[in-house]
Formats: C-alpha cells, sequence, structure tokens
C-alpha cells in the first residue's frame, strides 16, 4: 500500500519525470539503426554466414548486385561502368570491358560467355560493394546508381531489395501507427464508459512506446519488423491494464468518499491483478528468444521490454494523469454500450453440450490446415514487396532477359590447380539450373594461363587465400528445386576443396530454411512449457493448465489454419511469432474467467452457478480486450502494402477475435465437462467436493 499512496501523493512529479525521459527516449529511437536484411540473424557459425565474411575480408566485396541495360550502346554502357565506378563503396563492376578493350568485338567472346552478359536488347554488369548487404552505406550507394543510370536500368539483388523495404517501411510506418492508434481509440470510445478516457489511456500507453522504443538504443540495432511491430503490439496488449486501473478506480470511488484513497486503493489491487496477467504475456515474448534465428529475440527482447513498461506506466503515469484530468472524466461517463451478459451466460451454459461437440469437430480439420499453413510458406523477401518496386522490375527483367533467378558465389581455395577447378566448373554446369560458372579458368579457357592476365583483372576475382566463382541459377530462391541444386554443388565443390564456401542469397535461404523449422518445434515448446507452469502455480492446479493451454491452442490452430483453406501463404517468420504471441497475450482471457470460476466454486456455488457467474462477469473484458488488439492490428493489415507486416498484424487481429470467442463459448464448456477432475486435482478446491455436490442438486431441484 505504501506504493500505491506514493504514486498518489507524487503524481505531479511522476508526469514531470515521465514527460522529461520522452526526450532521451526520441533521441534513442533516432539513433536507434534498423536492420532490413532477414539473413543478418542467421548463425553466425554457419558456412554461409563465415563464407560472406571471409568474402568482405579477403576480397574487400560485401553486398553484389546485376545491373540491367536495355538498348544502350557499348560505349555508353563503358561510360555508366566508369561513372557507377566512382560512387562511395562501389569496390569493383564486372562487365565485357574489365576484360579486354572495347575495341575488341564482344562477340569474339566464347559463345557461352557472350550470352551469359547479352541478349539482343540488354547487357548486364555485376557490381560489388565494399560494404554488407544491409549497410546503410550500401543502400546509399544503391540510391545513387539508380538516379545515375536512368530509366533504362534496372538494379537487382538483396542489397536493392533491402533499400525498397526501407523506403516503403519509413513511408508506411507512421500511417499505420496512426491508424492503431485511431482505430484502438475508436473501439474504446465504443466499449468504455467515459468519452474522455481512450485519449488519456493513450498520452499514458504512447509515453511508455516510446521508452520502449528509446531504450532499443542500448540494443544497437533492432530489426524492421520489430519497429513496425513493437508500437502496434504493446499498445494492444498493453491497453487491458490501462482498463482494468480504471475500472477498478470507478469501483474504488464508491467505496470511499476521496478521490486520492480510491486511486491508492486501486493501484494496489490493479498492482497485484496486472502482475499476474503480465507474466504470461511476457513469457510467450521471452520464448521467441530461444530461435537460433536471432530475429527472434530480437523481437523478443523489445516486445517484453513493453509490456514490463507498460505494467510500470499503468500503476505510475495514468494514475496520475487520471487524479489530474478526474473532474473532466467523470463528466463525460457515459453507460457502457455493452449489454448486460446475464442471459448470453445462461445460454451458454444450457447448451454447452453443444458446445463440446463444435469444439471436438473444428479441432482436426483446424490442426491439419495448421501442419499445412506451416509447410507453404515463403521464404523469399522479394515476394513480400508490391510488384511495382524497383527490385522486383529489375529480378523480374533479369528473369526474362538473361534466364537468371538467383546467384551463387564460390569461394575456392587458391591452392587448388586451375586443371581440378575446371573439372569442377564442368561438373557444376551439368547440375540441373546452372546457367553457367564464371571464374578466370571460365573467362580464359583451358589454353590460356592465368599468368598473362594483369593483375588489376586477377584481383579481382583472386587472393592469395581464395578464388571467387559466380554461380548463375535459372531456379529462384528459397525453392525446392533450388535447395536441392546447392546440395550438389555443395557436394561437388567439397570433393575438389573440402575447405571452399558455397554462398550466396540462396545458399543463406537455405539455412534460414533449415534453421527456423528448427525453431518453430523449440518456441512452440518453451511458449507452451513456461505458460503451462505459470498457470499451474497462479491457480495452484495440475488440470486447469491444461484446459486453458488447450483453448488457445485450438484457437491457434483455427487462425493459422485458415490460410490452408483460404489459399494463402504465409511468409516464414509468421506462424512461429503468431503462435507464441497469440497464446501469450490471449491466455490472460482464461484466467481471468477460470480465475473466477474458481472463487464461485470455492464460496459454495455449483459448477453451474459458478461457470454461469463467471461468464457474466468475464464477458466484457474480454471483449474489451479481445476488440482493443484486434482494432490495433486490423488496419494496418489492410494498409500495409509489405505482406510481412500485412500477414503478421491480420494474424494477430484474427488470433484475438478466435481466442476471444474460443473462451466464451469453448471454456465454459470445458468448465463444465471437467469440474469434477479440477476439484480433485486443484490445490485449494479439494475442501468443496462435498459442498458443490449438495449444491448442484440443489440448483438441479
Amino acid at each position: 500500500m505504501r506504493f500505491s499512496k506514493a504514486v498518489v501523493k507524487y503524481r505531479i512529479p511522476i508526469l514531470i519525470v515521465s514527460l522529461l525521459l520522452l526526450i532521451p527516449s526520441v533521441l534513442g529511437m533516432a539513433g536507434t539503426r534498423i536492420n532490413y536484411d532477414m539473413l543478418d540473424y542467421l548463425p553466425a557459425d554457419m558456412d554461409t554466414v563465415v563464407g560472406q565474411n571471409e568474402l568482405l575480408n579477403e576480397f574487400d566485396k560485401g553486398a553484389f548486385s546485376f545491373i540491367i541495360l536495355e538498348d544502350m550502346p557499348n560505349k555508353d554502357a563503358a561510360a555508366l561502368k566508369a561513372r557507377v565506378e566512382q560512387v562511395d563503396h562501389v569496390e569493383t563492376v564486372l562487365w565485357y570491358d574489365s576484360l579486354l578493350d572495347l575495341s575488341v568485338p564482344m562477340e569474339l567472346l566464347p559463345r557461352e560467355l557472350y550470352d551469359a552478359f547479352n541478349t539482343e536488347k540488354a547487357t548486364m554488369m555485376a557490381v560489388f560493394f565494399d560494404t554488407s548487404t544491409s549497410s546503410d552505406l550500401t543502400m546509399d550507394a544503391i540510391r545513387e546508381i539508380r538516379s545515375i543510370a536512368g530509366k533504362q536500368c534496372f538494379v537487382s539483388g538483396m542489397s536493392a531489395l533491402v533499400t525498397d523495404l526501407k523506403d516503403l517501411c519509413e513511408k508506411e510506418e507512421p500511417i499505420y501507427v496512426g491508424i492503431a492508434v485511431a482505430l484502438a481509440c475508436g473501439a474504446m470510445l465504443l466499449l468504455l464508459d467515459s468519452w474522455l478516457v481512450p485519449f488519456v489511456f493513450l498520452a499514458s500507453i504512447g509515453m511508455m512506446i516510446l521508452m520502449n522504443l528509446g531504450s532499443n538504443y542500448f540494443m544497437g540495432e533492432i530489426s524492421y519488423i520489430t519497429k513496425a511491430l513493437s508500437a502496434v503490439l504493446q499498445l494492444a496488449v498493453t491497453m487491458d491494464y490501462s482498463i482494468f486501473l480504471w475500472n477498478s478506480y470507478n469501483e474504488q470511488r464508491h467505496l470511499h468518499g476521496d478521490k486520492d484513497e480510491a486511486m491508492a486503493s486501486a493501484v494496489q489491487a490493479t498492482l497485484a491483478s496486472v502482475v499476474g496477467s503480465s507474466i504470461t504475456t511476457v513469457a510467450g515474448f521471452i520464448a521467441l528468444c530461444f530461435m537460433s534465428f536471432t530475429m527472434g529475440r530480437d523481437l523478443g527482447i523489445v516486445m517484453a521490454k513493453g509490456v514490463l513498461l507498460g505494467v510500470l506506466g499503468c500503476v505510475t503515469v495514468l494514475p496520475a494523469l487520471i487524479l489530474v484530468f478526474d473532474k473532466p472524466l467523470q463528466k463525460t461517463r457515459h453507460r457502457s454500450l455493452i449489454p448486460d451478459m446475464t442471459g448470453m451466460a445462461g445460454g451458454v451454459v444450457k447448451v454447452f453440450p453443444v458446445f463440446l461437440v463444435i469444439f471436438a469437430l473444428a479441432v482436426p480439420p483446424a490442426l491439419a490446415g495448421y501442419t499445412r499453413t506451416n509447410q507453404e510458406v515463403y521464404y523469399d523477401m522479394g515476394q513480400c514487396l508490391p510488384e511495382d518496386m524497383e527490385y522486383v522490375i529489375a529480378n523480374s527483367k533479369l528473369s526474362e532477359d538473361f534466364d537468371i533467378a538467383s546467384t551463387h558465389m564460390l569461394l575456392v581455395s587458391a591452392d587448388v590447380p586451375s586443371r581440378d577447378i575446371r573439372s569442377m566448373i564442368n561438373e557444376m554446369e551439368d547440375v540441373d539450373g546452372v546457367k553457367y560458372v564464371l571464374g578466370l579458368e571460365s573467362v580464359l579457357g583451358s589454353r590460356v594461363p592465368l599468368e598473362v592476365l594483369p593483375e588489376s583483372v586477377t584481383s579481382i576475382l583472386r587472393s592469395d587465400k581464395w578464388e571467387l566463382m559466380l554461380v548463375n541459377s535459372a531456379y529462384k530462391v528459397a525453392g525446392e528445386e533450388v535447395n536441392a541444386q546447392i546440395d550438389r554443388l555443395g557436394s561437388i565443390l567439397k570433393r575438389y576443396d573440402p575447405a571452399g564456401m558455397l554462398i550466396g542469397e540462396a545458399p543463406c535461404m537455405k539455412d534460414m530454411i533449415e534453421t527456423t523449422d528448427q525453431d518453430f518445434k523449440v518456441v512452440n515448446a518453451v511458449s507452451i512449457i513456461a505458460i503451462f507452469l505459470i498457470i499451474a502455480l497462479v491457480e495452484k492446479s495440475l488440470s486447469l493448465p491444461f484446459i486453458l493451454i488447450a483453448v488457445i491452442e485450438a484457437a491457434i490452430f483455427v487462425n493459422l489454419g485458415l490460410p490452408h483453406y483460404l489459399g494463402q501463404s504465409l511468409p516464414f517468420i509468421a506462424p512461429i511469432c503468431i503462435s507464441t504471441i497469440q497464446l501469450g497475450a490471449t491466455v490472460d482471457y482464461a484466467i481471468l474467467m477460470t480465475t473466477r470460476y474458481k472463487m464461485e466454486r470455492i464460496n459454495g456455488a455449483d459448477k453451474k452457478s459458478a461457470v454461469h457467474t463467471a461468464l457474466t462477469t468475464s464477458i466484457p473484458s474480454i471483449i474489451v480486450s479481445g476488440m482493443g488488439l484486434f482494432a490495433a492490428t486490423f488496419g494496418v493489415a489492410l494498409y500495409s502494402e509489405i505482406d510481412i507486416i500485412s500477414s503478421m498484424c491480420m494474424l494477430m487481429a484474427r488470433g484475438a477475435v478466435v481466442s476471444m470467442v474460443s473462451v466464451i463459448f469453448i471454456l465454459p464448456a470445458l468448465l463444465l465437462l471437467c469440474d469434477g477432475l479440477i476439484r480433485a486435482t486443484t490445490f485449494d478446491m479439494r475442501s468443496v467436493t462435498k459442498r458443490a455436490h449438495s449444491n448442484q442438486e440443489v440448483y438441479v431441484k
């Protein structure tokens, strides 16, 4: 009680300190780097990641792109190449005149090599940068190349993808945060009992969101998905805590004549309830930290931090704001639009076997759809961008004009004999889908020794330690065909050079597929076990954790099963994150109802009366909470052109509604069905067995 009285007493200093903290928060938010490259989150010890680092260290080459030039004379192409070479952080531009003078006709090149880089209407250059794929410096270079090149030129590659992704995110983010705030505010205006209180809630939550985003500065950088979702999620998840404090404060005002005493009691009650409620949500986010694909840790830490700050704001900043604005808040109160739920609760209890049948019939197809959805996800981040983006257009040109869908890179030890390398190239070019392998040996042919080339040319593709080769493939990244191709190429490479490495976007994507497939199982298991233990401790029961998690997991199966039946493909990260977020964020609905059911049973009510009362009192809170989460995410899902953001927000919005419906209709039926088991396996309910049986007989009569 000492803490709650201090909050009431020092409300003005609390608001002043909170407002002052917004200054470093905004500076920290501006100073936090945003990472747009998913491949950066692969484990550091993977061959593909080690190889990328070797490429940067040994060749001073990091990012890689192709530039396609359409209907451009050779002299103009050479002039453009010279200008591109002057762009900051462009390390090398490989084109015809890198090897031969323009006075030598291109047609004198080996036919295979000529066709690889030229068509009737286009020619192609390979560009290497001395910075990493998602470096801000690389993205600046991509933008400058595009401005130099003009409309006849198209820049492809991962760096072009992250550049377009960053530009689109920065354009969209302010708008969809505004949409989330507006729709969440609209939901609260409809569902709460005051016209002014939603704006007070948003002020308090907004401060905590800014503090959370500002404190990300100490993490160095966060992923664009984390940045995009964290504000929306924090708003949606922590809104419940504000609603609980407001309802508790209004109840206490009827018991206390003084508003300060009422708020002190409300803060005390809220602290005990909200801390317990937030633990399951935090546990769900912390489970993401167990992913070896470290983007999960990135999102998990930021969101767990956001929930904790939300709790802190709910019991400090929000009480201070409510007390400061108490008079206008009370004057603008109105009757809640949510009707009395006594009749609806009675109907659910009366026909509960119907909901048990629905539950039993719905789970098998939901589980089947859920399993198939997880198998139908996509990993190619290019698919998450609109079709009119420059990267998407460039990749289409690359595929249509040159039949190249992906490019791999080989690092071969420099001491491997040229004879062996030529044999290796011949084997690799026979692999399905391989267009050609470009290396010094393939350019020169078998009759010309490497020594005749000037050092300025050989240094492009050879260092003291490695020789670099490019493998162009007709297969798109992240598909079964390209993954089989990578396996075949890798086995050939290791036969000739056990130390050799196969790197590039497609090999990294293959590693990401294998990594995240395992992560999905680990994260699911960790989140379920953690939340199971929390519920077991909170409810002092062995059976209730099974029942509550079964209800929410069934809702997750329905939510993530629908994309399969609707013919939708999800980005790979969505099912992993959503299953954990939905469990952590919505199991509170089930805990709220179950806790009230337990209390009624312990106080002597029979099982039907206990469930009826629990339903009647819990439905309004569950509706407000579920619709708050739905409103905060649904608008973003409709607006965002970035599929990964749109998909995750749509899943969260739908998940909130499905969980809400499941808790209101399925959980009461399971509580009634398993009442005997619950009483036998719940520590503080064993003593009410005889009395409960007696009361149930009276209820039936």
